[in-house]
């Protein structure tokens, strides 16, 4: 029950941060920005941790006689959770690539920006949540998938009414 209820916390506390990450910019005024440059930067964020996670796996098969050929993690080790983590990000990635460019046309460049850099400080909650304790990776899951989401539902709402 414990294990639920801070998974509960974190996707509570993830989708708050939705909130503030994709209607925050949009309260204010928003500078023009190409969408191209915006689009830019907005994945930079999430492209770094990306390299980050990327070299760290290499790293620890470099280091690693039992795995330096490409062996698969063992059960429940840290690579297998990097491993993991890497696989959760390109999927998160992947969702933004296709969903972000069709936000940015509606809600404006700043937003995908601030969209982005909350994408890579969400990851790094990912990745060091699932080091601490897998229960903890919640907050990071959720801060990352639900901006995402909701900002395409409010996207289709803003262009329907």
């Amino acid at each position: 029950m414990r294990k639920r209820l801070r998974i509960l916390i974190g996707m509570t506390l993830g989708a708050l941060w939705a909130v503030a990450v994709v209607i925050g910019p949009g309260l204010g005024p928003q500078p023009f920005i190409p969408f191209n440059i915006a689009l830019i930067y907005a994945f930079l964020p999430g492209g770094i941790v990306l390299a980050l996670m990327i070299a760290r796996l290499a790293a620890r098969r470099f280091f690693d006689d039992a795995i330096i050929d490409g062996e698969v993690y063992p059960p429940g080790s840290p690579g297998e959770f990097d491993q993991r983590v890497l696989s959760n990000t390109v999927e998160q990635m992947l969702l933004a690539l296709l969903i972000w460019p069709f936000v940015a046309t509606w809600l404006g460049a700043v937003t995908v920006i601030v969209m982005g850099v909350a994408m890579g400080v969400a990851r790094l909650a990912f990745w060091i949540g699932y080091h601490v304790s897998p229960s903890l990776r919640a907050f990071g899951f959720a801060a990352s998938f639900y901006p995402t989401v909701l900002a395409a539902l409010w996207t289709v709402y803003r262009l329907v009414t």
